[in-house]
């Protein structure tokens, strides 16, 4: 038994790296929070992306939603084209008043196409890339809060809105071009900066709105909001209400990619994170130190060991188990004598190979290799005594072949 089984002694030093669920103890923290914190910007980059569920949208009766104000521009006699493509604002805005509340979807050959025809063009919101597709000279200059504020202009619609809640994005120009035509700025702050701006400016056709909150439908009936909004959209008999969406086939070449959607502080935030992970990281590894080599406190013979999983085995009475470690053992020893592997061997091969070189019967020396498991202590005992033998034929057989006997012809 002690041929088949045996355990190596074992080497005194280990090291003190620390283990891979100490490492996951150490920075789950950071990890975890990195983690939450980029699927919560990639989800809000999508609703960004997408418009939040509603909103602006003229079907939608949810608070952010542009029922409301659809339902009224029917009833004062407008026809509102609600599109979600741009084949279907195309194909309304000749002659319209086109209303695009997400501009900054749409790339700008294709805003120029859905506005070309128009004959009033109104952006919730425009970037300058926009605004430049539509042949305006108007720059969005400042952001400021959404909050009541009188006209302040001259523009007809503003005058006869009075107060309204409007905000956001403000918007200005430049150095016009010689020929631009003049601009009105509505509702600007009542400081101003040495440029000009406000959160409704008209230039021509087009009307940029910083903020379109006096459109939906839980702010429609403050202040002037609803006289407004009826003034603006409802200049012509006809309206095309567009609200891109990514789906939409027309934008499949130009999809602005995920880091484009996400807004200005959720990167400065990731920024931030990225900084902290990879200064916690130096923390730990510097504290953690050199790999140290230290004694073992405890060796163990390798007799020792062998006698202790004997009594283990006998405890749990798996002699099943040690009469399959006990088989293995000696295939492994038997195996390569005959050119085969010590692990995977073929058992009928192994014992044709067995059989012939000691004499044996076949059956026999299968049953005793790859037989049934004993029964009892004695007959597990007789199988290691079997093997044993098995081994001793094999290596006297071995040992006649290398110096043949006296008196062998």
């Amino acid at each position: 038994m002690s041929d088949t089984a045996t355990v190596e002694n074992a080497v005194p030093t280990t090291s003190a790296a620390p283990g891979a669920r100490t490492v996951w103890q150490s920075v789950r923290v950071p990890v975890i929070a990195v983690t939450v914190l980029l699927l919560v910007s990639v989800g809000l980059a999508v609703l960004a992306g997408r418009g939040a569920t509603g909103e602006l949208d003229a079907e939608s009766y949810e608070p952010a939603g542009s029922r409301a104000i659809v339902q009224l521009l029917r009833d004062e006699g407008v026809t509102v084209h609600v599109a979600r493509t741009v084949a279907e604002a195309r194909a309304a805005a000749e002659g319209a008043t086109v209303l695009v509340t997400h501009p900054a979807l749409l790339p700008a050959d294709r805003l120029t196409a859905v506005t070309a025809d128009a004959a009033g063009v109104v952006l919730v919101q425009p970037t300058s890339a926009a605004l430049e597709a539509v042949a305006s000279d108007l720059v969005p200059l400042v952001k400021d809060d959404v909050e009541d504020r009188d006209p302040g202009c001259a523009l007809p619609i503003a005058q006869r809105a009075g107060r309204a809640e409007v905000g956001g994005v403000e918007y200005g120009r430049f150095a016009p071009r010689p020929d631009a035509p003049p601009v009105a700025l509505c509702y600007p702050r009542a400081e101003q900066e040495r440029i000009p701006s406000a959160p409704l400016a008209r230039e021509g056709r087009v009307t940029a709105l910083g903020a379109g909150n006096f459109l939906t439908n839980d702010r429609l009936d403050s202040d002037g909001n609803a006289a407004l909004a009826l003034g603006l959209l409802g200049e012509r008999a006809d309206l095309v209400w567009f609200r891109p969406s990514l789906d939409d086939p027309a934008l499949e070449g130009g999809s602005k990619p995920l880091h484009v959607l996400l807004p200005d502080s959720v990167k400065v935030a990731l920024l931030q994170l990225a900084i902290a992970a990879l200064v916690v990281a130096a923390w730990r590894a510097r504290r953690l130190g050199p790999v140290v080599a230290e004694p073992l406190p405890v060796v163990v013979r390798a007799a020792e060991a062998t006698e202790g999983l004997a009594r283990l085995y006998r405890r749990a009475e798996a002699r099943h188990r040690a009469a399959t470690s006990l088989r293995d053992a000696a295939v492994r020893s038997i195996a390569p004598r005959f050119g085969l592997p010590p692990v995977g061997a073929d058992p009928r091969a192994v014992t044709e190979a067995v059989a012939r070189h000691t004499g044996r019967p076949s059956h026999e020396i299968g049953e005793l290799l790859y037989g049934e498991a004993p029964d009892g202590d004695a007959a597990l005992v007789d199988l290691a005594d079997s093997l044993d033998t098995l081994a001793a034929q094999l290596r006297n057989g071995k040992a006649r072949e290398g110096h043949p006997p006296k008196g062998t012809p």
